[in-house]
């Protein structure tokens, strides 16, 4: 799987893992979808993926309905780049802090330091740019882009919250969960309050609906575990997501990653 965007918490390198766990549904559900891994690799024949940062999911729309318009546009910001250098980065970094461009936030996430996308809590962009590295190719991303879309016709994104985004879910359907982990506040764009979150557990299983979470797990001997309460889920397993490229980076450490993987079913 070649991303389209690298979101904060992918998980690429875990996908494989998580769809042998996937049942059977009727819709498939992702409320928190970020970089939309998951649901690339499932490729739904009926889907709702939601997020509340809404130029990604302008992007994704964009992507579904448009993806001629976002090669362009990403064509003609790359070779800006190539010709005006790292003042055309802030330039566009600043435009779309202005305006919130899902083309801006395409082109910022594929040249900005270590592609690690950061938001400010007024919701701007404020990584750097990545001195070493020009961005993909627009010839290579225009690939990815149209296999992208393919994968994603049948799932429509919204602009929502978790709970708005699942609340027209029936016990048919299957929920996969990935919301900002407990232990990285900060690092991802927006948080969700941990009580609403488990009373919403409480609330799938009080419907019958079928859902998957990952959450914070282990890196290296340092453990993690958030105390989910131990009635909402029948199943707690670790699965690994490689070294941890955050703090490889931050902290100049190199440790392996397991995520928890809890399945109320």
């Amino acid at each position: 799987m070649k991303p389209v965007i690298k979101w904060s918490g992918s998980k690429r390198s875990q996908a494989n893992e998580i769809l042998k766990y996937i049942p059977k549904f009727e819709t498939y559900y992702e409320p928190f979808c970020g970089g939309a891994s998951i649901a690339y690799s499932l490729s739904p024949s009926n889907g709702v993926c939601g997020d509340i940062c809404e130029p990604l999911i302008n992007l994704w729309n964009l992507i579904k309905s448009n993806p001629e318009s976002v090669c362009k546009i990403y064509q003609d910001q790359w070779t800006d780049l190539q010709s005006n250098g790292v003042d055309t980065y802030y330039k566009i970094r600043d435009h779309f802090n202005i305006t919130h461009s899902p083309y801006d936030l395409l082109f910022l996430s594929r040249t900005c330091v270590n592609g690690l996308i950061r938001f400010n809590k007024n919701g701007d962009f404020n990584n750097s740019f990545h001195l070493s590295r020009k961005g993909i190719n627009p010839d290579t991303l225009q690939k990815i882009i149209f296999d992208w879309s393919n994968k994603i016709q049948n799932i429509k994104f919204v602009n929502s919250d978790y709970r708005e985004t699942t609340k027209n879910a029936t016990s048919n359907d299957f929920i996969y969960l990935d919301p900002p982990y407990f232990n990285t506040k900060g690092r991802y764009y927006g948080t969700i309050d941990f009580e609403q979150f488990i009373n919403y557990l409480e609330d799938l299983n009080n419907r019958s609906i079928k859902y998957m979470l990952s959450f914070d797990g282990k890196r290296g001997e340092e453990n993690f575990f958030v105390e989910i309460p131990s009635h909402l889920y029948k199943r707690h397993i670790l699965i690994s997501s490689g070294n941890s490229p955050f703090k490889k980076v931050m902290d100049k450490q190199n440790k392996e990653v397991f995520e928890s993987l809890y399945m109320n079913f």
